[in-house]
C-alpha cells in the first residue's frame, strides 16, 4: 500500500495557534521583514573601565568576595550603564534586545555567594530593558509595539551531560533538578520585571537547554497560562568548533530535534564561531527548521589576545549574503560586536528578503 502524503502549514503547530499580542506582533513582523537582535552586553559593559569599587556599589561595598567581572550584577549596582547599553543598540536599529542576565541564576551566582538576588536581577534587569525602550520610543516618536524585551537564559557554569572529572567520567556537579529549579527561580523574576521572550541561549549542553524548557513548561502550567498568555520562547544553540557539534557532542540535526518540543518561535546559533565560520552551520538549520531561524556571530574568532577583530563591514558583508541565500528571520550580534556592528547589520538587511517558512510533508 502506498504511502499518503499531508502537507501541513507550520502555522498548523501549537506555536503559531497563539493570540497573544505580543506573540503575534512578534510573529507579524517577523512574517514581514528580518528582525534585528542586539549586540554583546560584556563587550559594551568592558569599554566602560570599571573598577571593583563599580560593581559594589554603595549597596555591596562590603561584600566579603571580589565582585568585579559579575556583569549582570551591575543591574542593582550600575542600572544607568546597562540602560545606556540597551538604547545605544536600540538607536542603532535593533528590534530585540536582551537582558543582562546570561548568567542570572543561582548556581552561577554562587561563584560570588549571591544566590539571593537571582530573582531581583531578573527583575530588575527586565525593567531597565522595557525602560530602555520607552525612552528610546519618546525620544524617536516611535511606538514600543515594535521592540521587544527577550529574557536571556544563558547555559550556566555547570553542565548536566559532562563530568568535570575525567577520573569519574559518571559525576555530575549539579542534578537536573537543581538546574530546573534554578531556571525557573530565573524565569520568575524575568516575567515579573516585564520580558516579552524567553530566550535560551548559547546552549552548547542540550541536558541543561531542556532544563530549562521544562522549567519554562512549569512556570506557564503552575501560572495557569494558556497558549494564549504564554511568552514566545527562542533558542540558540553553540556551535563550538569545526567539528559541527555542540560541547556535549550534538551535530545540528540532532540538537534541532532535541528542543523542538519546546514549540519554539526562532531557533538559531550564536557564540563560539564567527559569521564565515556559522556560514555552513545557518544554511543547515535554514534547511529543517520548521520555526524562525536567528544568528548571532561573534565578530570574527578572536585573536591572540582575546579581542575581535572583524569590523562592523566585515560582519554585516557575511550576514548579509545569509539574507540573500535566504536563510535568516532574525540576526544580531554575540562576542566582540558592539552597536556599530548592529547598525551596520541593520542597514544590510533594509535591501534583504526574509526567510518564508517551509511548508511540512509528513508521511502517514
Amino acid at each position: 500500500m502506498g504511502q499518503l502524503q499531508k502537507i501541513f502549514s507550520v502555522r498548523d503547530f501549537p506555536n503559531f495557534e497563539t493570540d497573544m499580542s505580543t506573540a503575534n506582533a512578534l510573529k507579524k513582523l517577523l512574517e514581514q521583514q528580518i528582525l534585528i537582535l542586539d549586540g554583546a552586553m560584556g563587550t559594551m559593559i568592558q569599554r566602560y573601565k570599571l573598577e571593583e569599587a563599580d560593581y559594589r556599589g554603595e549597596r555591596f561595598k562590603d561584600w566579603h568576595l571580589d565582585v568585579k567581572g559579575n556583569n549582570d550584577l551591575l543591574s542593582i549596582t550600575q542600572p544607568q550603564i546597562i540602560k545606556e547599553i540597551h538604547k545605544q543598540y536600540l538607536d542603532a536599529g535593533a528590534n530585540i534586545i536582551e537582558t543582562n542576565t546570561f548568567s542570572s541564576q543561582v548556581i552561577s551566582m554562587a561563584d560570588y555567594e549571591m544566590q539571593e538576588l537571582s530573582y531581583e536581577l531578573n527583575y530588575e534587569s527586565a525593567k531597565i530593558a522595557k525602560q530602555a525602550i520607552a525612552e528610546h520610543c519618546a525620544e524617536h516618536n516611535q511606538s514600543a509595539e515594535n521592540y521587544f524585551v527577550a529574557g536571556a537564559i544563558g547555559p550556566m557554569n555547570r553542565t548536566l551531560s559532562l563530568s568535570p572529572d575525567v577520573n569519574q567520567p559518571g559525576y555530575r556537579a549539579v542534578t537536573f533538578d537543581q538546574v530546573a529549579d534554578a531556571y525557573y527561580e530565573q524565569i520568575k523574576g524575568l516575567v515579573a520585571g516585564g520580558a516579552d521572550i524567553l530566550l535560551v541561549e548559547t546552549i552548547f549542553d542540550t541536558l541543561n537547554a531542556k532544563a530549562a524548557i521544562y522549567a519554562i513548561n512549569k512556570y506557564f502550567e503552575e501560572n495557569g497560562l494558556s497558549k494564549e498568555e504564554q511568552l514566545p520562547v527562542m533558542i540558540s544553540g553553540t556551535i563550538t568548533d569545526a567539528s559541527g557539534r555542540t560541547l556535549s557532542g550534538q551535530v545540528l540535526e540532532a540538537f534541532y530535534i532535541s528542543v523542538m518540543h519546546a514549540n519554539p518561535i526562532s531557533i538559531g546559533l550564536n557564540c563560539a564561531l564567527g559569521a564565515q565560520q556559522m556560514r555552513p552551520h545557518i544554511e543547515e538549520l535554514a534547511g529543517i527548521a520548521a520555526c524562525y531561524v536567528s544568528a548571532y556571530p561573534n565578530a570574527g574568532l578572536p585573536n591572540a589576545m582575546g579581542e575581535y577583530d572583524e569590523t562592523p563591514e566585515e560582519t554585516a558583508t557575511i550576514v548579509g549574503e545569509f539574507a540573500e541565500n535566504g536563510w535568516l528571520n532574525i540576526v544580531g550580534g554575540c562576542c566582540g560586536t558592539t552597536p556599530d556592528h548592529i547598525r551596520a547589520i541593520s542597514d544590510a538587511m533594509k535591501s534583504k528578503s526574509n526567510r518564508k517558512l517551509p511548508e511540512i510533508i509528513e508521511n502517514i
